[in-house]
């Protein structure tokens, strides 16, 4: 639902599985969907581009006609898609899954989707591109750090999180602030802190540091065994090709400076790991920080089906 700039998505019947990549989301959500006769609603930022399948670890058909999935392949790769266009769509798919009388489970690991459906987001008022230019005007030929004084006087606390040279995010605390006369730090503050019915519906994997590792490892190998190289080689032959978010996504970035000629296979299957290692460091980071996630310990001897179970009786089923 929409209220004055607001994106909120009713949380009630949902649920959430999410966890680092190469935690085993995708198998263990599709076990609980079934359980639940629940339909599936992807938290992937990537997996919106089609396409994109093999890099994104992307359920396949075969998956897709046991459960029901609703937010894969939703626009092409050289499009843009952001995240107030995700809610929306999150919003919409909640809905038409609610009409047929089943819960919701969100899985995947993006951890701004995963914050934005269980807190929402603070839109604010339209852009006005006159107001922009002004501001732009004024900055012209100012010393460094111009707008971003400004910004400390009227809302010191959105200017505290804003580098002096992030103009683009600058301009917009301002243009909220002479549209509505409040700060934008005040307006989205709401959405800095958890809703009381998200608590008790968020699970997230937790692996132990090696095992995650080793996953990752195998995951790897098995994109670019499943032809990773090939799909991107064939996204980028199209005419329109990728676009500035498609191709800075995991691992895509490190295939397409291969298919330009920097660095072997071998290099390449190396960077992906770390990058992917890296990555993984920062989802924990954010889910550590969302009180409305609970861990679930994974350890070497867990199975799919025994996750499945121990969620289940969390959610009292």
């Amino acid at each position: 639902m929409e209220v004055a700039g607001e994106v909120q998505i009713p949380l009630e019947n949902c649920w959430f599985l999410t966890g680092p990549t190469a935690s085993g989301k995708t198998e263990l959500g599709v076990l609980l969907a079934e359980r639940l006769e629940a339909e599936i609603l992807s938290m992937d930022s990537m997996a919106v581009y089609r396409g994109m399948d093999i890099g994104t670890a992307k359920p396949d058909e075969a998956i897709r006609r046991r459960v029901p999935h609703h937010l894969l392949d939703l626009v092409d790769p050289w499009e843009e898609y952001s995240l107030a266009r995700y809610l929306e769509d999150a919003a919409t798919a909640v809905e038409r899954v609610r009409r047929k009388g089943k819960p919701v489970l969100f899985v995947g690991g993006t951890p701004l989707y995963l914050k934005a459906a269980l807190r929402g987001i603070f839109q604010g008022p339209p852009a006005d591109a006159e107001l922009r230019r002004r501001l732009r005007d004024e900055a012209a030929g100012r010393p460094p750090g111009f707008l971003h004084a400004r910004l400390a006087k009227v809302d010191p606390q959105a200017a505290a999180r804003l580098h002096p040279n992030d103009q683009r995010r600058i301009i917009r605390a301002l243009e909220v602030y002479e549209t509505t006369g409040r700060p934008i730090s005040r307006l989205q503050a709401q959405f800095d802190r958890p809703r009381a019915e998200a608590l008790g519906r968020v699970f997230q994997l937790h692996l132990p540091r090696e095992l995650l590792r080793a996953r990752i490892e195998r995951r790897t190998e098995a994109l670019f065994a499943q032809g990773f190289v090939e799909e991107v080689r064939r996204l980028l032959d199209h005419p329109r090709g990728l676009g500035p978010t498609a191709s800075r996504a995991l691992g895509y970035q490190e295939v397409i400076a291969f298919l330009r000629g920097q660095g072997s296979l071998e290099d390449t299957i190396a960077q992906v790991k770390l990058r992917t290692r890296q990555f993984t460091k920062r989802q924990m980071t954010w889910f550590r920080h969302l009180e409305e996630v609970e861990a679930i310990p994974v350890s070497p001897e867990d199975t799919p089906r025994s996750l499945e179970e121990r969620i289940l009786l969390k959610m009292g089923r």
